[in-house]
This record gives C-alpha cells, sequence and structure tokens, in this order.
C-alpha cells in the first residue's frame, strides 16, 4: 500500500464496504474534522474512474458534508495495491475500529514530544498519514492555557471558540476564561470573540494597500481557516491611512477632477451618482470598511451636480405662459367631449373605427392585450405550433399589420413583442378611416379573436354557437395522451379509439400499457375503431370521461362509436353534480 492525499471529487465508496448503514450518521465526525482535519486516513483502491473507499466511509460522507460550504484539503489515504493482502488489511482495520482513537489533545502532546526530540512537522504528517496543516493545527492547542484546554477536552467548550483562542495571547485567554467562571458575567463566543480579541476590528491581512512584510506589523494567523489579521488595529490603520492617500494622489496625477476619500464605513450610493468620463470631470470616490477594505468608484459625480450641468447647458427658451387657467382648459375640453360624443352616436363607421384604434394603440381608458398562450411545456408549445388554427392566427396578423402599415417592430396586441411601442391612436384613426368597412370589420375581428382569453367560459359557448369542428384544426397525438395521467380515462379512450375488446382485455393494465394501445391506433400499427375519433375534451361543449358523462344526440339517444359527435350535445349535468358534491 503507498499513501496518497486525493482530492475529495475523485473518491467514490465503494459496493464492496461492509459499511451498509449509517454511514450517513457522522455529525460526530463533521465537527471533529472541521477543525482537527483527518485522522486516519481512507482506505482506497484505484478504479477506472478515480478511486473507490474501500473502508473510512463515515470519514468520507463528513468530508462531502464539509465540502459542501467550500474546497477541502485532499484526504489522506492509503492506496491497495493488486498484491496486497487483503486478510493483514481486514485484521489491520478491526484492530483501529476496536480500539478507541487518540483526541486531538493527547495528538497535540505527542506530536508536541516528537518536536521536541528533533522531528520536523513534514516527517510527523508523513508518519501519520495527515498533512503539514494538520500537525500545525494539533500544535496550535500548546498555546492554550491549561484551565481552558482541559475544558475543552471535557466537551465543555465548542471547537469553534478553541478555534479562536488559539490566536490569543496567553493574557487575552486568562481574561476570557475569568469570564466563564464568572457566572454573571457574559462570555463572547464565536464571531463575538473575535471581535472581542480583535478590539472590536478584525482586519484581515488582505485587505492591507501596503506591504505588511515591510511594515513590521504584528501578524496573527488562523490555523483552522485561511485568513490571518493585524494583532494591533490602530497600527493598521495609520500604514493604511497613508497607502490610501498616495491611491487618491495617484489618480489626481492621472487627470481625474477629485479623489474623494470617504469616511471610514460611508456607503457609496450609485443611485444618488451619475457616470461621467474623466474628460468630463468625473471624480473618483474611494470608500473604506471597517475591515480595512477598500474600494474605488472611477468617473462619478452627484446627481444634483449633473442636474446643475444640465440646467446651465439648456438654451432653450422658457415656455410661454398658457392662455387658459387649468379649470378654463377643463371647461372647455369637457364641453368639446359632450360634443363629439353626442354625434358620434350616429357615426357607426366611425364608431366601428374608433374601437379598432383604441383596442390596437391603447388609451388611459381602455387596455385590450392578446393572450398569452402560457404553455406548461415546452412539448405543448411545439404542438400549439402545429395546430391549423394557431398557424392561421399567425398569418392574420402578418396580413393585418401589412394592412395597417406597421413595421415588424411595431406591436399588434401580442404580448410576445410586449417591449414593442405601441403605435400612436391618432394615427391608427388616420390609417383606418382609408380603408373600407369590409377591411375594418375584418381587422376587428381578428382583434377579438386575438384578445380572447384562453381559460374564458365564453370559448365553450362560441364554439358551439358557430359548430366549431376540432378535426378541422387538431388530429390526436402522442403528447396528449402523454399528459393524461388517469387510467380509467385513459381506458375509456382506448374504448372508444381501439375497441371494447381491447378496453376490456386491459381494464387493469398500467397507463403506460393503455397509452402504448392509443399510440398504436395513431401509427398504424393498429386498426382504429373509428379514423376520426375525437375525444370528449376537444368537442364543443366540451364532456367529460372521469364522471363517465355520455354524448346524447338531440334524438335522445347514446350515439354509437362509430357516430360523429360533432352534430351532439353532451350532457353537462352530470359532471356539475359531481364537482358540487
Amino acid at each position: 500500500m503507498t499513501l496518497q492525499h486525493i482530492n475529495i471529487e475523485n473518491l467514490s465508496v465503494s459496493p464492496l464496504n461492509v459499511r451498509k448503514y449509517g454511514a450517513k450518521d457522522c455529525a460526530d465526525l463533521v465537527t471533529s474534522i472541521r477543525s482537527l482535519g483527518v485522522l486516519q486516513p481512507l482506505l482506497v483502491r484505484e478504479t477506472a474512474d478515480g478511486f473507490e473507499v474501500i473502508a473510512g466511509q463515515r470519514r468520507f460522507n463528513a468530508c462531502r458534508i464539509i465540502a459542501e460550504d467550500g474546497d477541502t484539503d485532499p484526504l489522506p489515504c492509503l492506496v491497495m495495491a493488486e498484491g496486497d493482502d487483503a486478510t493483514a488489511i481486514e485484521a489491520s482495520l478491526a484492530e483501529n475500529i476496536e480500539r478507541l482513537p487518540m483526541d486531538e489533545v493527547d495528538q497535540y502532546k505527542a506530536f508536541a514530544t516528537l518536536i521536541k526530540e528533533g522531528r520536523e512537522p513534514a516527517d510527523i504528517a508523513a508518519t501519520f498519514g495527515i498533512t503539514e496543516r494538520t500537525v500545525s493545527q494539533r500544535l496550535a492547542l500548546g498555546r492554550l492555557y491549561a484551565p481552558i484546554l482541559t475544558a475543552y477536552r471535557k466537551g465543555d467548550i465548542h471547537a469553534r471558540d478553541i478555534r479562536i483562542l488559539t490566536m490569543a495571547t496567553t493574557k487575552q485567554q486568562k481574561a476570557w476564561w475569568a469570564l466563564v467562571k464568572d457566572e454573571e458575567a457574559y462570555v463572547p463566543t464565536g464571531q463575538r470573540l473575535k471581535d472581542w480579541l480583535f478590539g472590536g476590528a478584525h482586519i484581515p491581512v488582505a485587505n492591507a494597500q501596503f506591504d505588511v512584510e515591510a511594515s513590521g506589523l504584528a501578524v496573527v494567523s488562523d490555523l483552522f481557516g485561511e485568513d490571518a489579521y493585524f494583532a494591533d488595529a490602530e497600527a493598521f490603520w495609520i500604514k493604511q491611512e497613508e497607502a490610501i492617500q498616495m491611491i487618491a494622489t495617484g489618480y489626481e496625477v492621472l487627470g481625474w477632477a477629485e479623489t474623494v476619500v470617504m469616511e471610514r464605513g460611508a456607503y457609496f450610493a450609485t443611485w444618488d451618482h451619475q457616470k461621467t468620463t474623466m474628460k468630463d470631470g468625473g471624480r473618483v470616490f474611494i470608500t473604506v470598511s471597517q475591515q480595512g477594505e477598500v474600494t474605488e468608484h472611477e468617473g462619478y459625480i452627484t446627481r444634483a451636480e449633473a442636474k446643475r450641468r444640465e440646467k446651465a447647458d439648456t438654451n432653450v427658451e422658457p415656455a410661454p405662459k398658457p392662455e387658459l387657467t387649468k379649470a378654463a382648459q377643463n371647461y372647455v375640453d369637457l364641453h368639446r367631449h359632450a360634443a363629439v360624443r353626442s354625434d358620434l352616436l350616429s357615426q357607426s363607421g366611425i364608431a366601428l373605427r374608433l374601437i379598432a384604434a383604441h383596442m390596437i394603440a391603447g388609451s388611459s381608458l381602455w387596455q385590450v392585450e392578446s393572450d398569452p398562450q402560457k404553455t406548461a411545456k415546452p412539448e405543448i408549445e411545439d404542438s400549439l405550433a402545429r395546430n391549423v388554427g394557431h398557424r392561421r392566427m399567425v398569418a392574420q396578423r402578418a396580413d393585418i399589420k401589412a394592412l395597417l402599415g406597421m413595421d415588424d417592430d411595431t406591436a399588434l396586441m401580442d404580448t410576445a413583442n410586449a417591449w414593442s411601442p405601441r403605435p400612436c391612436i391618432t394615427e391608427v384613426f388616420a390609417t383606418l378611416q382609408s380603408l373600407s368597412d369590409d377591411a375594418v370589420t375584418r381587422i376587428l375581428t381578428f382583434l377579438m379573436a386575438d384578445g380572447l382569453s384562453v381559460h374564458s367560459p365564453l370559448i365553450d359557448k362560441l364554439g358551439e354557437a358557430m359548430e366549431a369542428d376540432m378535426r378541422n384544426h387538431w388530429s390526436p397525438e402522442p403528447l396528449f395522451f402523454d399528459l393524461v395521467r388517469d387510467k380509467q380515462v385513459l381506458n375509456a379512450m382506448v374504448r372508444e379509439y381501439a375497441g371494447e375488446t381491447a378496453a376490456d382485455q386491459n381494464l387493469t393494465a398500467t397507463a403506460k400499457t393503455q397509452r402504448a394501445i392509443l399510440t398504436a391506433c395513431l401509427d398504424g400499427t393498429r386498426a382504429p375503431e373509428r379514423e376520426d375519433w375525437m375525444p370528449y375534451y376537444m368537442a364543443f361543449p366540451s364532456g367529460s370521461y372521469r364522471y363517465e358523462v355520455k354524448a346524447v344526440d338531440k334524438s335522445g339517444e347514446e350515439p354509437n362509436a362509430a357516430e360523429d359527435i360533432s352534430d351532439t350535445e353532451i350532457d353537462l349535468s352530470e359532471v356539475e353534480q359531481a364537482k358540487a358534491a
């Protein structure tokens, strides 16, 4: 076997792993590994896709949970070779399972002893199959005040707080422990402990705008995280402010009108500023967070200044004072409105054109839209595009727009062009006046059809009144059957389309089987009972299979399967009664 450190994405659980249950119950390991890393290597073997875990599934699952919150270090793994003695490996695993593992404090003491004997952290990591970072983390426990270490070992202190306390001085640790022992004192933990430790400002080294090493400032590293912090916040700010002033001077040398260093912690409100180039007098605003993060906002002026500039650049003469007061104008408007409305009552031709103009262009009192025809699935949208009636509407829209002299970018009630501008109502009315009554009637008919709601109860009544026949627009397709889930409904369709025998033989068949029978009737692999079959749902008025509603013709007799249902009326009283129940 060889020891390797392998990325977690290259590992998977082996089907041969003896642990089948309880592998996901690893909350205890998650806490330990977060603070201390993986102590015992996983046993793995190489596969075509990477490596599979033979032993150590709980440790592996714990690391996967941790990986969801961010990157993890490669995991220590013992890689089995083809000649490895499986019996010896099993014996070794059994021994490890039976004995209790050393806790992290015991490990610290063991590692500390090895360091005193002259061993390097890299050698210790190689010996125990862990990373050098893990060795450093264990050794960091040696910085802890003895009573704190003892309390942690007993489980009285959270591992998260231990990680933070390893960055504290002995004096700070003793002060914190005094708070713990004082029953009436407030004990900071978690983020508040970090704030308390760094005097309310834990400033990451990454935020420094100066050379940290050359500055000589003390830095405290977090061995359990990726950050390092300045030990003295006041000393940091002296250096940081000097660096910020140099940044500001550099911008002014480049030619910016002004560099504004905002107050520490102040927020730069982009909505209260307007973008401006350097040439047009743009400024640079520099924001500094309480944690020392510096952000430069280049090329802005305030909105107030932008308005002043706009006003100064405007040489347009002010509008003349209106001849009428608002009240007088209201008086005139109302009387003119009353006169035009009265005369319009006897001008039906103009009224028709006005109706069309309002539907097309809209007004403060009119807003007519095309139904968006929202589809639940892309497959339904594709099916609708093949519908004969839908294609006819698309073609008519293009004809009507051409008739009105509209270009492609102008919306004609269609929601697909929701962001396109609607035409001017007076221009539309002028165009309509030049058209014949027949043309205007054609336009109104299209507009009404386009503005008819999909879910309106009028659809049923209109279809019945116009004796609409769905066979002229739609024919059965597999997608329709796929969308039906009710086995009773599907069997009723089989009875009508494939015949009584097929339906009786498949009364208890699965929905998939029933759909296959219906699809077979479509593609010709099975002879349908009737070629022009149409489901009740597509009739006008529509029917239902769930409530066993029967189509009844005008003579009161039930039609047989071969009869045309387009001339029948469907009794919906049973449906309504069932719904009410």
